[in-house]
């Protein structure tokens, strides 16, 4: 298996044709081990070699595929030449996946203090952090202040006075509110200033002698429909507008949040975003936009796979436990509306190798009866031991897996490796 680490270069023409340079040296990347995929060496045979060089391992682990990332971000780049992306953390908090993305130009969106630490643990400027959650504590508003990290958004005039009285050199996006209908996770319903909030929330700033340098949006998670991003930087606009008209300082930064995928829809959000931006801030002068991209990076880079530790068998069906379930790594089912697969690792000694397969369900470790993975699956027959793979695993899984039950069931390994892309 063909790997690669930082300082001890191995299969050197492996690393010069995956262009491994920004990355390879990130902190959080550097020496570790990163596997060259190739399709020779594909991420079953990856798979097959770490389940070897570790016969007992008793939980579930992750594999991080760095070429998706740069593909990713290269393709971002792309359609949104003008767009400066800050990766939202609490998607997933990987310090290897940070890194990366920090050493190809990406920025942050921190969600809490924890987050802050981070991404400010792997020598990354605070400069580049939005501190984007709307209700802050006091102690985390005192705590951004004292490592320098000075754009948050809000959305009440209680966090103006917490601002002013904690970090008054912070500047503020006005964070307004305007949900697709067809996004899974509608932020509105917590976050996001009404129209006629706004005049309100602006004054406040001003008196308070706290800069609102822009404005703030996000228009939902998980299905959401691009052509609401249109409306969004309209209703941005006249924000702006009425900044200007209450004789404020000039904004100069327009976020428009997240729920970006890599699918076809991105086509779409960019061609949306490029022509309202065009329509309604085209003679803006000084413009900055941002956006918080979060399972746009993740979701397709991270493998999920997790070992079968109990078998029952009821006619033709079958149920199954892993080491790993909705309270674990694969609590995007529960938070995030998630539609997973799996497929099994089959290896020379493994026994799931019937091409019959079987209506099954497949359960997590813990008692909960929610625990539930998969359920009216088609899967071979499988036995104890036996190891499931769980493509596209890397939005909001590792992030909001607990302990419940006693069970430390979320991953404990992320494995690196950098597949060859088109």
């Amino acid at each position: 298996m063909p790997s690669l680490v930082s300082g001890e270069i191995q299969a050197k023409d492996a690393a010069e044709s995956l262009s491994l340079n920004p990355i390879f040296s990130a902190s959080g990347v550097k020496g570790k081990r990163v596997t060259a995929l190739t399709k020779e060496c594909d991420m079953s045979h990856l798979i097959e070699s770490i389940i070897a060089d570790k016969p007992d391992m008793d939980s579930s682990f992750s594999v991080l595929d760095l070429g998706v990332v740069m593909e990713l971000m290269d393709k971002w780049v792309t359609k949104f030449p003008t767009v400066q992306p800050f990766y939202a953390v609490k998607c997933n908090p990987d310090i290897s996946l940070i890194g990366a993305l920090a050493a190809l130009g990406s920025s942050f969106d921190c969600a809490s203090k924890a987050e802050i630490q981070i991404v400010l643990s792997l020598g990354i400027s605070p400069d580049r952090i939005v501190y984007a959650n709307p209700c802050k504590s006091e102690s985390d508003i005192k705590y951004a202040a004292t490592v320098g990290v000075n754009l948050a958004t809000y959305d009440s005039v209680y966090e103006v006075d917490k601002v002013q009285k904690w970090h008054p050199k912070c500047e503020l996006l006005l964070r307004i509110k305007y949900d697709s209908e067809g996004a899974l996770a509608s932020l509105g319903v917590k976050y996001g200033a009404l129209p006629e909030e706004v005049p309100e929330l602006l004054k406040a700033a001003e008196a308070a002698g706290v800069n609102v340098t822009g404005v703030s949006f996000h228009i939902g998670s998980g299905g959401a429909d691009p052509l609401a991003l249109s409306g969004a930087i309209e209703a941005a606009k006249s924000v702006f507008e009425m900044a200007s008209h209450f004789g404020m300082s000039r904004m100069s930064i327009l976020d428009i949040g997240g729920g970006f995928t890599c699918g076809p829809e991105l086509d779409v959000a960019a061609t949306k975003v490029k022509a309202a931006i065009l329509a309604h801030f085209g003679d803006h002068q000084g413009l900055v936009v941002i956006a918080e991209p979060g399972r746009y990076f993740t979701e397709t880079a991270f493998t999920l796979v997790s070992r079968v530790i109990g078998k029952r068998v009821r006619g033709e069906l079958r149920e199954y436990w892993i080491n790993d379930g909705v309270y674990g790594s694969i609590s995007n089912i529960i938070y995030d509306h998630a539609t997973i697969r799996c497929a099994p690792l089959r290896q020379k000694n493994l026994t799931c190798v019937d091409a019959k397969t079987y209506p099954t369900t497949v359960f997590g470790p813990t008692c909960d009866c929610i625990d539930i993975v998969l359920k009216d699956y088609q899967l071979p027959e499988l036995q104890v031991n036996d190891w499931l793979v769980f493509p596209n695993m890397g939005a909001y899984t590792i992030s909001s897996g607990t302990n419940f039950n006693g069970f430390t069931s979320a991953v404990k390994h992320v494995y690196l490796a950098c597949s060859e892309q088109s």
